[in-house]
C-alpha cells in the first residue's frame, strides 16, 4: 500500500502575480519532507510515556521489522527518538532530523517497497538514593531486550513506498503490547530464585530484583545430610539451565559464554561417576544493561554487593552448599569471563578458582584496540596525518572487518541517548565509569567525534575496573591470595580483538609467581573458543576443588 503525502501544483497567471508563485515554489519542495506520525490510544496504555520510538524500515517481511534491528553489524534501518510524557492520541514525529543506523536520514533511505514498524521503548523514573533522578528502561526479566520486554508497545507491520524526493507521511498506530516473559517451569533438576534485594532497591528508590536458576546435583534428594560444592557461571541475562542442561538429555541452552550445551553434558551431570556439585547462573539486569557485571559502580549502583551479601548467602541457606571459598568456583566467557575474572580478582578470599573464557577487556590499554590512556580519539588509529585508518571492533576469524568503533558508537546513539542503548560500549561505561552532571553515565568518548575524555579513563583506573592495573597496584597485598586461582582461555583471532587485552595480563603475570594459566586458541579461533568441552571443564573444576578441601 502506498501513502505517501500528494503535492498539487496549479497553473501560475502571468505578470507580476507569477513571481509571487516562483517564490512559492521551493517552500512546496521544501513540505515534501519523508516523515512517520507514531501514535497510541487510551485502551492500549493509560497515561503518557516517556521513553524511546523507533521506526525499523526493512525490505525483507520476516521476521518483523522492528526484530530485525538487534542484529550487528545489522541490515535494517532504523531511527529513534525520545519522548516525555507523550499522551495518548499525540503523535511522536520522526522525519529527516531524526539520527538513524546503517541511514543517517530518512532522505538516505532509497525509493521503493519498505515493510515498516514502530515500538516504543518505556521508560520509568528513579529517584535514586544519590540524589538523581532519572528516566530509564525498568528491566521485566527480559534482559534489556526492548523489542520483548513487556508492556512494550508496537504497531502492525505495514507495507508502503517511500520516497524520499517526493515526501511522504506515513502513520503508525501502537496498538499491540508485548506480554509478560514466560520463565521456564522448575524440574527436578532446576531451581529457580528470585528475591528483591533491599541494597539495589534502596539505590534505586524503586524495587529492584535479583535471581539465579540452580541445577542441582546428582543424588541431591536422595542424600539429605550431604553438602556440595557450587560453580558460579557468569554471563548475560538469560533463563535457561546452567550449561545448557536438559533433563531430557537433549541440546539445548547456553554453556558457560553462550556455547550451546549437549546431550553428552546432560547425561554426564546425572551420571554416578560425574562429579557432583552445584551449578548456578545469575540474573541481575539493571537499568542499563542485561547485566550488572557482579560489581559495585557509580551508575548501577551496589551490584556487587547484592551478589555476595544478599543472594549468595540466600542460596547457601536455602540449599545445601558448602559455604567456604575453596568450594564456590567461578567460570564465564565473554562479559562473563570479565565477571569470573574480576570477581575473583576483586574477592579472593570468597573464590577458590576462575576458569574464564574470552573476558572482556582486562586490561584498558587494548579496550577492543584501543588504549584508553594515551589515544585522543577511539575511532581512529593515532600516528596518521594522511589517509587515518578506522579502528575496527568486529572481525570474522580470518581478519575482515564487519563493524568499527565508530559505527558501534552511532548505533547505540540512536539505540538510546544518554547511555541508555543497553548496548555494549555504554554497558561498561555504566559499569565503569562516573555518573555525569545530569545523573547519566558520564561517556568515555563522544560518540560522535571519537574524542576520548582522559578523566573517565582516570576514573576507570583508579577505581580498580582496570583488572590489570588493579592487580599490579595490590599485588603485593593480595598476590599470594591469587596464586593458582587464574585460568584464561581466549581464541588468538577473537572477533572482538579481546585476545590482546589477556597477552597483556599474560606479559605481567609472567614476572611474578601467580601460577597462572593462558591457554590461546590457533590457528584462526574466533569469539567463543574454549578448549575443552563443559564436562571437561566441570571435571577440571571438581580436581581443584578436592586439591584444596580440607583434610577430612
Amino acid at each position: 500500500m502506498k501513502n505517501t503525502r500528494r503535492l498539487v501544483f496549479r497553473a501560475c497567471p502571468s505578470g507580476a502575480v507569477l513571481l509571487a508563485c516562483l517564490w512559492f515554489a521551493p517552500a512546496l519542495a521544501q513540505a515534501a519532507e519523508p516523515h512517520f506520525e507514531i501514535s497510541f490510544a487510551a485502551p492500549v496504555h493509560d497515561g503518557p510515556i516517556t521513553g524511546r520510538v523507533f521506526v525499523a524500515v526493512a525490505k525483507a517481511e520476516s521476521p518483523e521489522p522492528i526484530r530485525q534491528i538487534s542484529s550487528l553489524p545489522g541490515k535494517t534501518p532504523f531511527f529513534g527518538v525520545d519522548v516525555e510524557q507523550l499522551s495518548p492520541g499525540r503523535a511522536a514525529i520522526v522525519d529527516s532530523r531524526t539520527p538513524g543506523y546503517l541511514a543517517n536520514s530518512l532522505k538516505e533511505v532509497p525509493a521503493g517497497d519498505y515493510y515498516v514498524q514502530a515500538l516504543v521503548n518505556v521508560y520509568t523514573q528513579f529517584h535514586r538514593s544519590d540524589g538523581h533522578t532519572i528516566w530509564a528502561h525498568m528491566d521485566q526479566w527480559e534482559g534489556q531486550n526492548f523489542t520483548r520486554s513487556p508492556g512494550n508497545l508496537y504497531s502492525a507491520v505495514q507495507r508502503v513506498h517511500l520516497d524520499p524526493a517526493a515526501g511522504y507521511d506515513v502513520k503508525l498506530e501502537l496498538t499491540k503490547v508485548l506480554p509478560p516473559v514466560e520463565v521456564p517451569p522448575d524440574t527436578a533438576w532446576i531451581k529457580r530464585i528470585k528475591i528483591q534485594s533491599p541494597l539495589l532497591t534502596k539505590f534505586w528508590g524503586h524495587p529492584m530484583y535479583i535471581g539465579a536458576t540452580v541445577l542441582l546435583p546428582k543424588g541431591y534428594d536422595e542424600h539429605p545430610a550431604e553438602h556440595y560444592p557450587t560453580i558460579y557461571i557468569q554471563g548475560h541475562f538469560g533463563l535457561n539451565a546452567p550449561f545448557g542442561f536438559n533433563d531430557r538429555s537433549a541440546g539445548g541452552g547456553a554453556g558457560p559464554g553462550g556455547r550451546a550445551g549437549s546431550a553428552e553434558f546432560s547425561q554426564a551431570w546425572m551420571s554416578d561417576n560425574f562429579p557432583h556439585m552445584f551449578a548456578v547462573t545469575f540474573q541481575h539486569p539493571t537499568p542499563y544493561f542485561d547485566d550488572s557485571y557482579a560489581v559495585n559502580s557509580a551508575n548501577n549502583g551496589p551490584y556487587g554487593d547484592a551478589l555476595l551479601k544478599e543472594l549468595i548467602p540466600h542460596l547457601e541457606e536455602h540449599f545445601r552448599m558448602i559455604r567456604a571459598p575453596y568450594a564456590r568456583v567461578l567460570t564465564g566467557g565473554s562479559t562473563g569471563g570479565w565477571e569470573s575474572l574480576a570477581l575473583e580478582v576483586l574477592h579472593p578470599d570468597f573464590f577458590g578458582g576462575t576458569w574464564t573464557m574470552y573476558p572482556d577487556p582486562i586490561d584498558f590499554r587494548r579496550y577492543g584496540m584501543v588504549d584508553i590512556y594515551s589515544d585522543d580519539n577511539a575511532f581512529v588509529a593515532p600516528g596518521f596525518d594522511y589517509m587515518v585508518p578506522e579502528r575496527p571492533l568486529l572481525r570474522t576469524p580470518e581478519g575482515q572487518v564487519i563493524m568499527t568503533m565508530r559505527q558501534l558508537s552511532q548505533l547505540e546513539e540512536v539505540l538510546g541517548t544518554h547511555g541508555r542503548s543497553a548496548q555494549q560500549l555504554e554497558a561498561w561505561e555504566a559499569v565503569y565509569g562516573p555518573v555525569g552532571e545530569d545523573g547519566y553515565p558520564r561517556p568515555l568518548w563522544d560518540k560522535r567525534t571519537g574524542k576520548i575524555d582522559r578523566s573517565v579513563a582516570t576514573y576507570m583506573r583508579e577505581h580498580g575496573y582496570d583488572l590489570a592495573a588493579y592487580m599490579k597496584d595490590n599485588w603485593a597485598k593480595l598476590g599470594p591470595e591469587w596464586k593458582g586461582k587464574l585460568h584464561l582461555y581466549v581464541g588468538d583471532m577473537d572477533n572482538f580483538y579481546l585476545n590482546l587485552a589477556v597477552y597483556l595480563m599474560e606479559d605481567y603475570l609472567k614476572t611474578t609467581d601467580a601460577d597462572a594459566t593462558f591457554e590461546y586458541g590457533r590457528p584462526k579461533k574466533g569469539h567463543g573458543w574454549q578448549p575443552m568441552t563443559n564436562a571437561e571443564l566441570v571435571k577440571m573444576m571438581a580436581a581443584q576443588i578436592q586439591k584444596n578441601s580440607p583434610p577430612q
